[in-house]
């Protein structure tokens, strides 16, 4: 029989755990007052909009698409955290150079920071693609040592 080996779990209030979360509501508070310096109404705006979305638009279907992923793996669904991790790294890329890789901003990010902004759909493919292949990578690696150890 195996023994599993449990890392010892940080206790919730020492000092050092107070400090952390001081220095991250703080580093929050900077970014805060930095970040509406400028126009506070339209960060605001794009904050309580960016909330709706998520929460009205996109949180619906990637739930969908989760549940048909399990649904479609049936009893055999080793593999379906294989498919969500890099799924989601990867959505969470284009979330995040959304503007960019649709090319939308291409004129302002060349102005502002002086260089081009093509190829970034074709970074973001690539990206993608590699994502999913280390996944596959992983899974064949695992389920390989798996019948190993069944065989022998």
């Amino acid at each position: 029989m195996r023994t599993r080996y449990r890392l010892p779990r940080p206790v919730l209030g020492s000092p050092f755990h107070l400090l952390v979360l001081l220095a991250s509501f703080a580093l929050c508070a900077y970014a805060g007052v930095r970040l509406l310096d400028g126009d506070w109404f339209l960060v605001a705006l794009w904050f309580a909009g960016a909330a709706v979305v998520h929460d009205l638009v996109l949180l619906p279907l990637y739930t969908a698409a989760d549940r048909a992923l399990v649904r479609g793996a049936g009893r055999r669904g080793a593999w379906i955290n294989h498919v969500r991790v890099p799924a989601a790294l990867s959505g969470l890329l284009l979330l995040v150079w959304f503007p960019l890789i649709t090319g939308r901003v291409s004129e302002r990010y060349a102005g502002v920071a002086g260089q081009s902004a093509d190829g970034y759909a074709t970074r973001w493919l690539i990206v993608t693609a590699a994502l999913f292949a280390g996944s596959a990578v992983v899974f064949a690696v695992r389920r390989r040592g798996r019948r190993s150890a069944a065989d022998g």
